[in-house]
């Protein structure tokens, strides 16, 4: 007889004990069900997200202050209209009718609440509803009659980086950056010399890699800050596809932390006044290391990032890196000149990071800058002529996330911040400080985490927030945080008719026995709390994140609901040596990547059991993906009598193998010691294959770009050297991010099911093939 595990909780857990004090001749096997795994799978997000109504709002700011966006109702979408300034909201246009009207003039069917708009521009009485590949159509919103509309400027393309008056774009063109007047179609060549490995505006931080010039437009749409990228004498990395025939190589340059050479800048600015051919700009300073404070590349939030530019269009502040990311040297130059000259620098003794951003306030010549050197996300104003510290802005044992706007004529900043407000230390707020007075002012009283939209003009915001059990409501609110308008309190009554229930937050402490660190708990629906579960433990140990990320409402986390479905409690926990703590908390490990917060992750755990009569810690599993798949392999070898089944995917098993920036930001600097071992020894899992003891699956792609396959590999072969067994999927032709994909899902389900649980899984299930709700 096939038993139904998932809906026999009771008895799975009295044969789990039965089997444990047999013999091994005694021991039975559960089996589940293909009837197991379909219910499992309706936890997904692909089932899940379809049955929740109005969970986002994205606002669309237009030029007179109103705003739409795309809401989700049953039958599909709707697009809705608010004006601030009256309070009112109505739908943005008649769906029957313009979209009746629409299929006519586009020449397609379109339902009521099926138009695919990808973008919407209003006039008095007509708007033009941009349908994607479609095509584009002006409406009357009075007469519901709609044309054709194949004038007006060309699209922005991908490759293509567009000023701020939506005038020209800029794009790179065999290793120069040329520029199109979007009007007239006419194409300038701005730069003439760049050949491979030294052209200009090139998007290659070796991880990843774009076609889209890396530049910082300047306000008035007339300059470009840009660089050109130094690839010349870098190592390459090497990949190659599989197919019938000779494979396809994929050669690029990929500086790792070992190489003495590394990727450089040389900084310029293009001036499209200057006359033809002599557009460059170049500034007066040695090359810059491939850094920057704002994220593993030069490019944060799709340009270049560390640089702002005066108001006037002048000049700009800039941010010089050190490749070990301990020394900010913050800049000025002359856009006219190419003149530089030092302000002020930031020195860290393990790496900085602009957490929040900062701003240059041109107009009063000032820079607000972000700084943890107190331990807590703090913002302080220099003096941008002398670089002279004026003032600290933020003060106390919190946050400081992320600069979302500043006002110049009132001296205020409004910003992201967490740790200020009880409860929940991951909950973001918005908050307003003036930048003399240092007076904060909570701008988002409820407590929950809050995603938050501002107006250009900062006259009002839209503030969606919910918590990881409660829904989202989106409130329009005034600047000063006063509740003007709910547009939208999320449906999930579909959702909990399915059974659906939230995870369980709770908190424990870290192994210091004093911080409190928090994560989230998934059960079974048919949970028994006389029952016994097997633990898996999900994980990502950053440094850069967490493992349960955003605490706003999802209907699905991953599959670790699937999962435990399935017969499990799975756990994930954010360790120390995550951000949005503290600056201490955030460092716990570094210099130290093999601690991946596994202790943590482990006292967690046992003090969950502790509390919890129905955790079975002495069966755990544990899986992550990429940085968790590093951390998942150096669990089970690390800790062989914690962890008896880990699955390891994609993982940066040895940072010398992974790209520079990455490791030398949180392990340092490559040291090599007169005994020939190094600073790197201590995160390198192929140096712990003798201690392996469970079961482990290991997976990666063989195009993995971001994290090359070389990295399991290293293990692979000492696994091999160590003559222990294990299991080894090669994914041919995938990237990185094949994690989430049917096969992979499946065989970790099913690795899981048979070593942790002892049941045997229903033979060759494929997720996907059930029929998803519709919305």
């Amino acid at each position: 007889m096939r038993l139904s595990v998932v809906r026999t909780s009771a008895l799975l857990g009295l044969i789990l004990t039965v089997t444990g004090m047999a013999g091994p001749t005694q021991a039975q096997t559960v089996q589940l069900t293909s009837d197991d795994y379909a219910r499992a799978e309706r936890f997904l997000g692909t089932s899940t997200s379809p049955l929740v109504y109005g969970n986002s709002v994205q606002p669309r700011w237009i030029d007179d202050g109103r705003f739409w966006y795309a809401n989700t109702v049953p039958g599909g979408m709707e697009y809705v209209m608010v004006d601030p300034a009256s309070g009112s909201k109505e739908r943005a246009f008649d769906h029957d009718r313009i979209g009746q009207a629409l299929g006519e003039a586009v020449g397609a069917t379109f339902a009521a609440l099926d138009i695919p708009v990808r973008g919407m521009v209003f006039g008095e009485q007509h708007v033009v509803l941009d349908l994607g590949g479609i095509g584009t159509a002006r409406c009357h919103t009075q007469t519901n009659t709609c044309v054709r509309v194949t004038d007006g400027q060309p699209p922005v393309q991908r490759n293509e980086s567009v000023s701020p008056n939506g005038q020209h774009v800029v794009y790179i063109r065999d290793y120069n950056l040329w520029v199109r007047d979007r009007d007239s179609g006419e194409e300038t060549q701005l730069t003439t010399d760049g050949f491979e490995h030294f052209g200009y505006g090139t998007n290659n931080a070796g991880w990843v890699r774009r076609d889209r010039p890396v530049v910082k437009w300047s306000p008035d749409s007339r300059k470009i800050a840009t660089f050109r990228h130094d690839e010349r004498g870098v190592g390459m990395m090497v990949l190659a596809s599989t197919k019938v025939g000779h494979p396809e190589p994929d050669i690029w340059p990929y500086p790792l932390p070992e190489d003495t050479v590394i990727f450089r800048v040389h900084r310029i600015v293009l001036d499209l006044d200057r006359a033809a051919g002599d557009h460059m700009v170049r500034l007066d300073m040695e090359p810059d290391q491939h850094r920057s404070t704002c994220s593993d590349h030069i490019e944060c939030g799709g340009q270049l990032g560390d640089l702002e530019w005066s108001a006037d269009s002048d000049r700009f502040v800039f941010v010089s890196s050190s490749r070990d990311h301990k020394v900010a040297q913050v800049r000025m130059a002359d856009a006219r000149t190419g003149e530089v000259r030092d302000i002020f620098e930031e020195v860290e003794e393990t790496f900085y990071e602009s957490q929040s951003g900062w701003r240059y306030l041109s107009k009063t010549e000032e820079i607000l800058w972000f700084s943890q050197r107190d331990n807590w996300g703090n913002l302080f104003l220099y003096d941008a002529n002398s670089g002279q510290l004026r003032r600290k802005i933020t003060e106390g044992d919190w946050n400081v996330l992320d600069i979302r706007s500043v006002d110049e004529a009132e001296r205020t900043v409004t910003f992201m911040g967490n740790e200020r407000e009880p409860g929940d230390p991951y909950f973001e707020y918005l908050y307003r400080v003036d930048i003399d007075g240092g007076d904060v002012t909570l701008l988002t009283p409820d407590s929950a985490n809050h995603a938050v939209s501002l107006a250009p003009d900062g006259e009002y915001f839209v503030d969606s927030y919910s918590t990881p059990v409660v829904p989202p409501v989106h409130v329009l609110r005034d600047r000063d945080g006063r509740a003007l308008l709910t547009l939208e309190t999320a449906d999930i009554s579909r959702l909990e008719a399915s059974g659906w229930e939230p995870p369980m937050p709770f908190s424990v402490k870290a192994r210091d026995g004093d911080t409190d660190l928090y994560g989230l708990l998934f059960r079974p629906l048919d949970f028994d709390p006389n029952a016994s579960y097997p633990v898996v433990n999900y994980l990502y140990p950053g440094p850069q994140s967490g493992s349960v990320g955003s605490r706003s409402f999802r209907a699905s986390h991953r599959d670790l609901q699937a999962i435990a479905e399935l017969g499990f409690v799975v756990i994930e926990l954010d360790a120390m040596g995550t951000p949005m703590r503290s600056k201490a908390f955030h460092e716990a490990y570094y210099g130290n990547m093999g601690d991946n917060g596994l202790p943590d992750q482990m006292g967690g755990i046992e003090q969950m059991a502790e509390r919890f009569s129905w955790i079975d810690a002495t069966k755990v599993g544990i899986y992550g993906h990429s940085g968790g798949g590093f951390a998942a392999a150096d669990a089970i070898m690390r800790y062989p009598d914690f962890y008896s089944v880990a699955v390891s995917q994609a993982g940066n098993h040895d940072n010398r193998n992974y790209e520079d920036d990455w490791g030398e930001k949180w392990q340092g600097l490559l040291e090599v010691y007169p005994n020939g071992t190094t600073n790197y020894d201590n995160q390198a899992n192929q140096l712990l294959a003798d201690n392996l003891r469970g079961k482990l699956l290991i997976a990666h792609g063989t195009l993995d770009t971001n994290v090359p396959p070389s990295n399991t590999m290293l293990v692979v072969d000492a696994l091999i050297e160590a003559n222990k067994d294990f299991d080894l999927l090669m994914l041919p032709n995938r990237g990185h991010g094949f994690g989430n994909e049917p096969y992979m899902m499946r065989r970790r389900w099913d690795y899981f099911v048979r070593h942790l649980m002892g049941a045997e899984p229903p033979s060759g299930y494929q997720i996907g093939a059930l029929e998803r709700p519709i919305g």
